[in-house]
């Protein structure tokens, strides 16, 4: 008999909901409209599982205890500000130990637990808290947790993240600069908040060259960001031969976004997403998603669902062919100082 066909599995929970933030951006209209796009598409054969909650040694690996008890104490007295853009509630605590244990759970389906692809649908998001601060409506660190997860507990040794969110991964960045295990690459507006992710930041110490920012100016587009990806992340890729890649999957970067300058369209999402599939499985390297922002909630579905889409193997929109872009060229000239081959 034919081997059965490994799932393409997307990774809830209920608590997602009882994160409030009141009238927010990062809301929890987020999610429901992504569950009504994948109801409207039959769910486009994805099976849905509950995820678990991060286990402590997970979260350690990258959160001291202080600010993990931090973050429990203000949701169990009822909530608070931690700053003027990210808000605990009383539901917070229980949302932010299923966010980051979904990005975790995504790590173990893919390394042996019987998935082909896997994706974690969670709010709070997680790549602007840093390793003792949450900001930027980040609470914990989901996709540098999972990284360090696929490390220290699976024993790999290259893990590539690749962040499209419009807002640069600081926390994720923080998390892990130092570290050549895992080569993270970030495509984000600049200027924009929180600020960091210039294209000089490039790691430190052991990390110096596994930290790759790819900085647009406001107004980019599909044009930039998809040859951002099939022009310099890919070749990138086949140097570095990650055993593992990790997409940090915001939406903000839409033209639709409220939050951002950025012109990026559906289809732009889906190419992005199938160049990057289409290097993972050159590689033999499993695809994992972990939802960042997005804030315009049709677009956040409409471009979530077709990432899933094209990763899950089922007929995807129909996404642009477009030639290198003049920021690609130059991202590779740079790049050529800790990987030759690319310049």
């Amino acid at each position: 008999m034919p081997a059965a066909v490994q799932p393409a599995v997307l990774l809830t929970h209920p608590s997602s909901l009882a994160h409030d933030t009141g009238i927010h951006p990062e809301r929890a209209e987020r999610l429901r409209a992504i569950d009504r796009e994948l109801a409207a598409r039959g769910g486009l054969g994805w099976e849905r599982r509950a995820s678990p909650a991060a286990a402590s040694e997970a979260l350690l690996r990258v959160h001291p205890a202080s600010h993990l008890a931090a973050i429990e104490q203000i949701a169990a007295s009822g909530g608070g500000n931690i700053d003027a853009d990210t808000y605990v509630s009383e539901g917070s605590w229980e949302a932010a130990l299923h966010a980051a244990g979904g990005a975790v759970e995504v790590v173990d389906l893919l390394l042996g637990g019987g998935a082909r692809v896997a994706a974690s649908a969670h709010r709070p998001p997680g790549h602007h808290c840093e390793t003792g601060r949450a900001m930027g409506f980040c609470l914990l660190s989901n996709v540098a947790i999972a990284a360090r997860h696929a490390v220290r507990a699976h024993g790999l040794e290259r893990v590539m993240v690749v962040d499209w969110d419009v807002h640069h991964g600081n926390g994720t960045q923080q998390v892990l600069e130092d570290d050549p295990t895992v080569l993270f690459a970030s495509i984000h507006q600049s200027p924009l908040y929180p600020g960091t992710g210039a294209a000089s930041e490039v790691g430190t110490a052991e990390g110096a060259g596994f930290t790759v920012n790819l900085p647009v100016p406001a107004g980019s587009g599909d044009a930039a960001f998809v040859s951002l990806v099939e022009h310099t992340l890919v070749p990138l890729a086949h140097v570095y031969e990650p055993q593992l890649i990790l997409i940090s999957a915001g939406y903000d970067a839409h033209a639709d976004d409220p939050l951002a300058n950025c012109t990026v369209t559906d289809a732009g999402f889906a190419s992005m997403a199938s160049s990057l599939g289409a290097v993972g499985q050159e590689l033999g390297a499993p695809i994992g998603v972990a939802l960042e922002g997005g804030y315009d909630v049709d677009a956040l579905a409409r471009s979530f669902a077709d990432t899933l889409s094209v990763l899950g193997g089922t007929e995807a929109p129909q996404a642009p062919v477009l030639p290198e872009h003049a920021l690609s060229v130059a991202a590779r000239a740079r790049l050529g100082e800790f990987w030759p081959s690319l310049s």
